[in-house]
C-alpha cells in the first residue's frame, strides 16, 4: 500500500475502502503477532518501522520508513516508530455465529473510543463473549478504539450494524440495565443470552426495551451520583458473569 493511502486509513470511509486498519505501538504489533499464529488472515499485515525497529523480529512483511514519514503515517503526536496495517476482517469473521456457552453483549450508539476499547478488552480478558455493535456506534477500527482496547480487537468476535429491533429472533432471553432494575447479584442475571447497553448519554429507548421484553437489573449504588461510566458498567456486569 502507497504511503499517502496509509495515511488516509485514520479515516473509516478510506478503511472501508481500502480494507484496512492501523495498529501503532509495540505493545500492540506483538499483540497482532500473537493472534495472527492462529489467524491466518492477520498474516496479510505489513509493518512499517523506523531505525529504531529496524530489527524488530516479525513475520510480516516489514518496510523500513524515516522518522518524518512516521509522524505523518501515525495517529499519536509522539510515534514509536512501529506500526502496521492490518487488513479488516471479512464477512465470515463477524458472521452472526455463536459458540456453545457463548454470551452476546449488544451496545446501542456508543460513541466514546475509550469507552468501547475498554470494555473489547474486559470482553477478551475474560473470554466467551461477543460483542455486538448497533448502527450509529462509533467504528471499532478507528486508531482510539484499537489502541484502548490494547490488542483485544483480535480477541473478540465483533458484529458491526446490528439492528435492535432484529435482536429477539436470535436471542430469546434478553437482559438490561435499569435503575429499577433486579439486583445484579441475583443468580437470574446470568440467565440470558445477550445484555444490552445503551448510548453513553441516552442509553436504550424505553419503547424498544419494552419491545423486546428485555428484563432489568440494576447496579446498586449510594444513590449519591445518577449514574455510572457505560465502560465501568459493562466491566461490572462481565465480572458478575464470569464469577
Amino acid at each position: 500500500m502507497k504511503l499517502d493511502d496509509i495515511k488516509k486509513l485514520h479515516q473509516k470511509k478510506y478503511r472501508a475502502e481500502f480494507g484496512h486498519f492501523l495498529v501503532e505501538g509495540e505493545h500492540l504489533a506483538l499483540e497482532l503477532q500473537k493472534a495472527a499464529l492462529q489467524n491466518p488472515h492477520l498474516q496479510r499485515s505489513e509493518l512499517y518501522v523506523t531505525s529504531a525497529y529496524e530489527h524488530w523480529q516479525s513475520p510480516f512483511r516489514t518496510h523500513l520508513v524515516s522518522d518524518r514519514q512516521m509522524a505523518q503515517l501515525a495517529d499519536t503526536k509522539t510515534p514509536q516508530g512501529i506500526l502496521a496495517v492490518v487488513p479488516l476482517p471479512g464477512p465470515s469473521a463477524s458472521a452472526p455465529i455463536t459458540g456453545a456457552g457463548e454470551r452476546a453483549v449488544y451496545l446501542h450508539e456508543i460513541q466514546d473510543p475509550g469507552n468501547l476499547g475498554t470494555i473489547l478488552r474486559t470482553l477478551a480478558w475474560f473470554g466467551g463473549f461477543r460483542c455486538l455493535l448497533s448502527p450509529g456506534s462509533v467504528d471499532p477500527y478507528n486508531p482510539k478504539v484499537v489502541r484502548a482496547s490494547m490488542g483485544a480487537i483480535f480477541h473478540t468476535p465483533l458484529e458491526l450494524d446490528v439492528e435492535l429491533d432484529g435482536l429477539q429472533t436470535r436471542f430469546p432471553r434478553l437482559a438490561c440495565l435499569d435503575m429499577q432494575g433486579t439486583p445484579l447479584q441475583s443468580a437470574k442475571f446470568k440467565s440470558f443470552d445477550c445484555y444490552l447497553f445503551g448510548n453513553e448519554a441516552r442509553g436504550v429507548p424505553r419503547e424498544q426495551l419494552k419491545a423486546l421484553n428485555a428484563q432489568p437489573f440494576t447496579i446498586e449504588g449510594s444513590g449519591a451520583i445518577e449514574s455510572l461510566n457505560l465502560a465501568a458498567t459493562v466491566n461490572m456486569c462481565v465480572y458478575e458473569l464470569s464469577r
